[in-house]
């Protein structure tokens, strides 16, 4: 069983056993905050199933029907999650608001305050390792799920102290307001998750995705590698995509040029912390290039050198060679 498995069942297995903890002192105390701490938790083992289904899923190699292999799969898992977890804010808000008009007396607060401290401590800790692990491996899933289960352990503990607070006052409106505010939160994180997810589904660009790409091209970067310019990445799971332009002296052969393409590969996923596929069309120089190009004893320069131009997020994604680019500027 895979790495990315394993923690998704511990979070599975955890969410379990945390959520019948929740609901007990949800009976034992007929809390309305109780209530909406232990509502999250049948989210999260929900989401914690499926996304073990996804990472599953994902893992799968590449096929004829897909040849980009099964990583999407994950933003669909970070969808449903979100989904699910805005749902349950709705779920929430509703009982909190009827809550507000017909109240109900509460009992044995000070366990339920107990046992519902346990799991925040347990969840926050799980969480933080799940979302630790998830990003080292590049999971998406992980990182999301980690990060669902913290934020409940945050909640959780605005819950208690809403709960200790009402405790020393006496003012029992106070548990239906801390449900309404924590209702409100689950429902902004569930939105960041949705939001996440459809921007991953319509291919939406990750600036600090590209942003490390470029960087590292611009760190290793040879005299022969003239530009790079309409850089693209796409994330596929725990996997990046990306193609580019790579302008090339004008002179080299096919094999030159297909060893140049090769170290730019073998560069980036050198230095990248997840699996990247390289697509490189690549472009020959036209004599404008010579005013940037570095190239030593080029056979065919028509200009001088004139300056080094950067590469950064700017000019690397146009889809235009560079010396467009500074006739532009």
């Amino acid at each position: 069983m895979s790495r990315q498995r394993r923690l998704v069942l511990l979070s599975l297995f955890t969410g379990i056993g945390l959520m019948i903890v929740k609901f007990f002192a949800y009976f034992l105390t007929d809390s309305s905050a109780i209530f909406t701490d232990a509502a999250e938790s049948i989210v999260n083992v929900i989401a914690s199933g499926f996304a073990f289904y996804s990472i599953y899923l994902s893992a799968q190699p590449k096929d004829e029907n897909h040849p980009y292999g099964h990583g999407k799969v994950e933003f669909f898992s970070v969808f449903l999650e979100g989904g699910l977890i805005f749902i349950a804010g709705a779920i929430i808000l509703a009982k909190a608001c009827y809550n507000l008009f017909f109240p109900a007396a509460l009992t044995h607060l000070e366990q339920g305050i107990y046992l519902i401290g346990i799991t925040s401590v347990i969840n926050f800790a799980v969480g933080f390792y799940i979302m630790k692990r998830g990003r080292a491996l590049g999971s998406i899933t992980l990182v999301a799920d980690g990060k669902h289960l913290q934020v409940d352990a945050y909640s959780t503990v605005g819950l208690i102290l809403g709960l200790l607070l009402m405790r020393l006052t006496g003012f029992q409106w106070i548990d239906v307001v801390i449900s309404i505010v924590l209702g409100l939160f689950i429902l902004f994180n569930g939105y960041k998750l949705l939001r996440q997810s459809i921007g991953g589904l319509m291919d939406e660009s990750d600036t600090a995705l590209v942003q490390d790409v470029v960087e590292i091209l611009e760190r290793n970067r040879k005299d022969e590698w003239i530009d790079v310019h309409n850089l693209r990445v796409q994330r596929y799971g725990n996997e990046l995509h990306v193609d580019c332009h790579l302008t090339l002296p004008r002179y080299l052969d096919l094999i030159q040029v297909h060893d140049e393409i090769s170290a730019v590969d073998k560069i980036v996923n050198k230095e990248m912390s997840v699996r990247t596929e390289f697509f490189v069309h690549a472009d020959p120089c036209l004599p404008q290039c010579c005013q940037y190009c570095q190239v030593g004893n080029c056979p065919i320069r028509s200009e001088q050198f004139r300056e080094r131009i950067s590469w950064d997020t700017d000019n690397v994604t146009r889809n235009q060679k560079h010396f467009l680019y500074a006739i532009a500027e």
